[in-house]
């Protein structure tokens, strides 16, 4: 018999909508899953009574997008009441008392919150390991990390702690995380969804977007996301839209380019782990059984380590600390900060203006294709603690060997989508990227969705039966 967490998002609002299953039912579920399965380190802070009120209170349908679904937030969005600790000890009695935007339309879309996902502190690195929580476990492997930033999110979708989540990627911390424990991540066209946390980037690197277990479900969570926007780009009938039709049809015939080129390549020491380049390898030949058009991306890009390092020590200078805070912060987020402060402003001038002449460069050598097949990751999932006592700069740099294909999207403002498509020899899922157009978010869920039927199912990690 099917468990509740068994069912997808798709199902479980379909279940909802004819009264099958109540928002208690779902809340009572995952709420029960969490207290559970509490040592993989997905949640913050778990709000179980307000989850269970709220709930009841919505026992009554509404047209709300997201009524009854069960959803957390990542812990560098706000919420009125709430501990939100940016995954800081320099927060750690933060109680605000306003809701960030995102927040408050998950509310008004019948969302139920049942709290805080855990992110790296302030979200700047690609792991979640912060010293005011315990790590985000991998779940098929307790001893790895989840990666980050939004790691927490992305091992409750994978342990079936939540049907889906919401995270933030700024630099991969949707995708990042997605692959490295076997789901499926969705880093939105820069724009497409103009509501976020209060940690936006003036620099335009950060999106929200989905986290699911399949290319439907993303879609489904996408639409739900569009429809919160202050700009609409469709009404449509809860359950169904352009994104989540996109994964429902098959893609046509298209033209995918591929390539195992990072921008990276000339400044860190990129090696290709052999599951990954596996992974790559396989997705490239089902493309081309489907009937797509499959060329080698001719991409050469430069100077890229010198823009990005400016944008990221400068995103990190906007975050409010003080000297004070200084001694709570991790080492690489002090590191971070102060650089970031002592940026002159015509390098930073200088890194705008390389970041929106990568931009275009990259737009145009992907302008041939409809989609752009690269790894997920360069690396297998790191240990819990690999990171640690290494200077800043070689923590920075482990990052990028660990994913050297993420950030480059956000520069370029591209939409990507990361999925899994293969198992290692322990069965442990190896996922692979598809990089759009701008705008292009359907086309990589069809595309993504025909390599998860070619695919077949995946087995779920050991704790999803607990």
């Amino acid at each position: 018999m099917a468990r509740l967490h068994d069912l997808s998002l798709v199902a479980q609002t379909e279940a909802l909508r004819t009264g099958g299953l109540s928002p208690v039912d779902l809340a009572t579920h995952y709420l029960d899953r969490i207290r559970l399965l509490n040592d993989l380190g997905a949640f913050a802070e778990v709000t179980a009574s307000s989850a269970l009120q709220r709930a009841a209170q919505l026992e009554r349908p509404t047209a709300a997008v997201l009524w009854g679904i069960p959803l957390a937030d990542k812990d560098l969005v706000a919420r009125a009441g709430v501990p939100t600790r940016y995954g800081s000890r320099s927060r750690v009695d933060h109680v605000p008392t306003a809701s960030d935007p995102l927040a408050a339309a998950l509310d008004d879309a019948g969302a139920v919150s049942v709290g805080k996902t855990s992110t790296s502190e302030f979200g700047l690195t690609g792991f979640t390991e912060p010293l005011i929580h315990p790590p985000a476990r991998d779940p098929w492997r307790f001893g790895a990390g989840a990666g980050g930033s939004s790691g927490g999110a992305a091992v409750a979708v994978a342990a079936g702690l939540l049907p889906a989540a919401v995270g933030s990627d700024g630099g991969g911390s949707i995708r990042i995380p997605s692959a490295t424990v076997g789901v499926v991540g969705l880093k939105p066209s820069r724009g497409r969804l103009p509501i976020g946390s209060g940690f936006d980037s003036p620099d335009g690197l950060s999106v929200t977007g989905p986290i699911a277990r399949s290319a439907e479900d993303a879609g489904l969570l996408l639409d739900a996301l569009v429809e919160l926007a202050p700009f609409r780009y469709a009404t449509t009938a809860p359950g169904s839209g352009p994104f989540v039709d996109a994964a429902r049809r098959p893609p046509g015939h298209l033209r995918v380019g591929v390539t195992t080129v990072s921008p990276w390549d000339d400044d860190e020491d990129i090696v290709l782990h052999p599951d990954a380049r596996t992974a790559f390898e396989t997705a490239a030949a089902w493309l081309s059984d489907a009937g797509h058009d499959i060329t080698d991306a001719e991409w050469h890009p430069f100077g890229y380590a010198l823009l990005f390092h400016v944008l990221w020590r400068a995103s990190a200078a906007r975050i409010p600390l003080s000297e004070g805070d200084m001694t709570l912060v991790e080492p690489l987020t002090a590191w971070l900060v102060r650089e970031g402060r002592r940026l002159p402003s015509l390098d930073l001038l200088d890194g705008l203006a390389s970041a929106r002449a990568f931009e275009r460069r990259t737009i145009a050598d992907f302008a041939p294709f409809d989609a752009v097949l690269t790894p997920a990751l360069a690396q297998a999932p790191q240990p819990v603690g690999a990171y640690a006592g290494h200077s800043p700069e070689r923590t920075f740099a482990m990052q990028v060997e660990y994913a050297p294909y993420s950030s480059f999207v956000n520069v370029a403002g591209l939409p990507a989508l990361t999925l899994p498509v293969t198992t290692d020899a322990e069965g442990h899922p190896v996922s692979v990227q598809l990089v759009g157009q701008p705008g292009g978010e359907a086309t990589l869920l069809s595309l993504g969705a025909q390599l998860e039927q070619r695919r077949g199912p995946l087995p779920h990690p050991p704790v999803w039966d607990a």
